[in-house]
């Protein structure tokens, strides 16, 4: 499993939509792959944190520093 074929199931994983011997790859994938635990790790958490409704207050300088970098991350590649 590459890192596009990961990204491209994680949907489904969340979702409990893929079969067993995917989900097996997708754990053999991110066992070995750290940037791909990292998505899962992520992704899992922020999924519980919306779940669970929990508000959290982002400081002002949090707040800039992070729509800065997003907007870094969208800018079109020149």
């Amino acid at each position: 499993m590459t890192c596009t074929d990961f990204l491209s199931q994680l949907t489904d994983y969340f979702d409990g939509q893929i079969s067993p011997e995917l989900l097996e790859e997708v754990r053999a994938h991110t066992a070995t792959c750290p940037h791909c635990e990292v998505v899962l790790d992520t992704t899992s958490k922020t999924i519980s944190v919306y779940r669970d409704n929990e508000l959290y207050e982002l400081s002002n300088e949090f707040r800039e520093r992070l729509h800065t970098a997003i907007m870094t991350k969208c800018r079109p590649c020149k």
